[in-house]
């Protein structure tokens, strides 16, 4: 039996590569019964976001085989010639694939290490395939110990405390600031991607009230539109404004957070020290992730203005993402024992089918010594009968406990297939390996 898996990722391919392999949701059913019908009685798992493709499978044929119906399946399935995108797909096996798993589930391979998106994505997956009972014994068991090597990854380490991206450590700044954003007002200001993450960052934080501005009022009414599709409590809330409008509408802001192409500052230290006049020095939070910067850097020198700009959010994204580098080398340590602790597992597999040929031919003899006996002994009662039975299921249990832990110790440092042929001349047992 090989388990394997064959993928790409950010690391080794293009993301227009990636979209073009890649499984939309609603299509991994079809995919995973058009890999079964490939490879009968296939395990399967297919594990597609953004950052990676893979193809987890379970399967009694040699691993270079695997690879190469995996190929081909990709291939076919996306109507692109193995050619493209060969160069790009790494194959694990075995132990390998496990690892590498592991590492996946742990964030540990990710884009930006430490996300919590990846486990999540790795769960769906998984439960896809069982919702299309495309799970064996080893792709079920494989993925359950995933989870629990990336809960501990993370309870034991700080591989994901602090944020890691701009808009994320602006809006927890934020939060700092005004620990109840629910009666606070936040003026976003331009159309730029970062500002609308972090935009929808302070609405999933219950924001209580959103201006959004551009310099045009067709593009600032689309942004309010999506805003409250996102949070329908905000439609009598929200307000979209023209830029020219700035001036008159920064008092009403508690946050503000300013993305424009502006070739220069459009925010001054005259506009923050009218606005906060007019607010009774009522305090303000400016996110400035514009470049080149739209606020003029002097604002921060004004009390009760917490002044954030790109250089600031880097430096704060950068201490966090040296203290995730700093635990790699623990979460790794955590990864390769539950590695080990499952290759062990796997390992001991193989001696199934003949502990299982033991167990059976040493249940038959007791069966027919026990009939032996109580035919010997008609004088018995049922429940001495009872008791007599159970005695020779104790034994036989008693008899196959030791042999059965030495057998699995012994292939775990041996070749088990020398092991393996031992033990069945020892019990004269007839099933092949």
């Amino acid at each position: 039996m090989s388990l394997v898996v064959v993928g790409l990722n950010h690391h080794t391919s293009p993301v227009a590569l990636r979209e073009r392999l890649a499984f939309p949701a609603e299509t991994i059913p079809a995919a995973l019964l058009r890999i079964r019908k490939r490879l009968k009685g296939a395990g399967a798992v297919i594990l597609s976001t953004c950052n990676r493709v893979e193809v987890y499978v379970h399967h009694s044929a040699a691993a270079e085989e695997l690879y190469s119906e995996v190929r081909a399946f990709l291939s076919e399935w996306h109507g692109t010639p193995e050619a493209e995108f060969r160069g790009a797909l790494y194959e694990y096996e075995g132990k390998e694939t496990v690892g590498h798993l592991f590492r996946v589930a742990s964030s540990l391979d990710s884009l930006v290490v430490g996300e919590v998106q990846i486990l999540g994505q790795v769960h769906d997956a998984y439960l896809i395939t069982q919702a299309e009972q495309a799970a064996d014994k080893v792709i079920h068991a494989l993925f359950q110990k995933a989870f629990a090597v990336a809960k501990a990854v993370r309870n034991q380490s700080a591989i994901g405390r602090g944020k890691v991206s701009v808009s994320s450590v602006a809006i927890d700044l934020a939060v700092s600031i005004f620990s109840d954003l629910s009666r606070k007002t936040v003026l976003v200001i331009g159309s730029g991607e970062m500002g609308e993450l972090a935009l929808k960052s302070l609405v999933s934080h219950g924001v209580g009230a959103v201006l959004v501005m551009n310099r045009s009022l067709e593009k600032a009414k689309a942004r309010l539109h999506t805003v409250v599709e996102q949070a329908p409590s905000l439609v009598n809330n929200g307000e979209a404004l023209a830029l020219d409008q700035l001036a008159s509408h920064l008092p009403r802001a508690d946050i503000i957070v300013s993305s424009t192409a502006a070739p220069g500052f459009i925010l001054h230290l005259a506009d923050f020290r009218s606005a906060l006049k007019q607010r009774g020095q009522e305090p303000m939070f400016v996110i400035d992730i514009a470049v080149p910067r739209d606020v003029d850097p002097e604002v921060g020198e004004l009390d009760n203005v917490y002044l954030y700009n790109m250089d600031s959010l880097e430096q704060v994204v950068n201490e966090n993402l040296r203290m995730r580098r700093k635990e790699i080398e623990h979460c790794m340590a955590i990864v390769e024992r539950g590695r080990d602790q499952f290759a062990r597992w796997m390992h001991g597999l193989v001696a199934e089918p003949t502990l299982t040929s033991m167990a059976a031919e040493l249940g038959a003899i007791g069966e027919r010594e026990l009939e032996k006996t109580l035919a010997a002994l008609p004088d018995l009662t049922d429940e001495q009968r009872r008791e007599v039975t159970h005695l020779t299921e104790r034994i036989v249990k008693r008899i196959l406990q030791h042999p059965t832990a030495e057998i699995k110790r012994e292939i775990d440092h041996h070749d088990p297939s020398t092991v393996l042929h031992l033990v069945k001349r020892l019990f004269g047992l007839k099933e092949s390996m």
